[in-house]
C-alpha cells in the first residue's frame, strides 16, 4: 500500500483541470479537488475498472477510498522513484474522481468466480463497472462511505435552511417592534 501523504507530493506539481462529465482527468493538483480537501482515507488498494473501449478490457487501478469519493490513479502513476533513477521526468498523473456528489447509487453487484462485479451509477447516467475479488468488500464501503456523505450533505442543507428561517424571523421581528415603537 502506498501511503496517501506519497500520492499527494506526486501530484502536487501542476494545477490542470480537465473535466470530461462527473469525472476529473486531473494533471497534479486540481483547484477544488477532493486531493485538494483533508479528507481521511477510508481504504486504499486495487479494483479493476471495465474500459470504455470497444474490446471492455479490465483494467487495474490503485483506488483511495475518500470521505468525499473515490480516486482512481493507473498503477503505473506511483512508480515515480523507478523514472527518478532511470532519468526519465516523470508523466503527469491522470487521476479520476468520482465524487459523491456526482455519484447516484452502487448497483448490480454480482458474485461470479472470485470476484464481486458492481456498477457505480453517476447522475447524469453514465455507468462505470467494476470487480475485486470478494473478500476485499468494495461495493460494501463505497455504498456505506457515498450514504454518510449524503447524509452529512442533507444535515448541512438543513441546517442551512434553519438558519435562513431564524434570520427571517429575526428580521420580521425587528420590523415589528420599529412599526410599534414609531406609532
Amino acid at each position: 500500500m502506498i501511503p496517501f501523504q506519497i500520492v499527494l507530493r506526486l501530484l502536487k506539481s501542476s494545477c490542470t483541470l480537465l473535466a470530461k462529465g462527473s469525472f476529473h482527468r486531473l494533471h497534479f493538483w486540481p483547484v477544488g479537488s477532493m486531493l485538494e480537501s483533508s479528507c481521511k482515507v477510508v481504504k486504499e488498494g486495487l479494483l479493476e475498472k471495465r474500459s470504455d473501449g470497444l474490446l471492455q478490457l479490465w483494467k487495474k487501478k490503485r483506488c483511495l477510498l475518500t470521505e468525499e469519493g473515490l480516486l482512481l490513479i493507473p498503477p503505473k502513476q506511483l512508480e515515480p522513484q523507478q523514472q527518478q533513477q532511470q532519468g526519465s521526468p516523470p508523466e503527469p498523473a491522470r487521476i479520476k474522481e468520482l465524487h459523491f456528489s456526482n455519484m447516484k447509487t452502487v448497483d448490480c453487484v454480482e458474485r461470479k468466480g472470485k470476484y464481486v462485479y458492481f456498477t457505480v451509477v453517476m447522475a447524469e447516467g453514465k455507468e462505470i463497472d467494476f470487480r475485486c475479488p470478494q473478500d476485499e468488500g468494495w461495493n460494501a464501503e463505497i455504498t456505506l462511505q457515498m450514504v454518510q456523505y449524503k447524509n452529512r450533505q442533507a444535515i448541512l442543507a438543513v441546517k442551512s435552511t434553519r438558519q435562513k428561517q431564524q434570520h427571517l424571523v429575526q428580521q420580521h421581528g425587528q420590523r415589528l417592534r420599529s412599526t410599534s415603537n414609531s406609532a
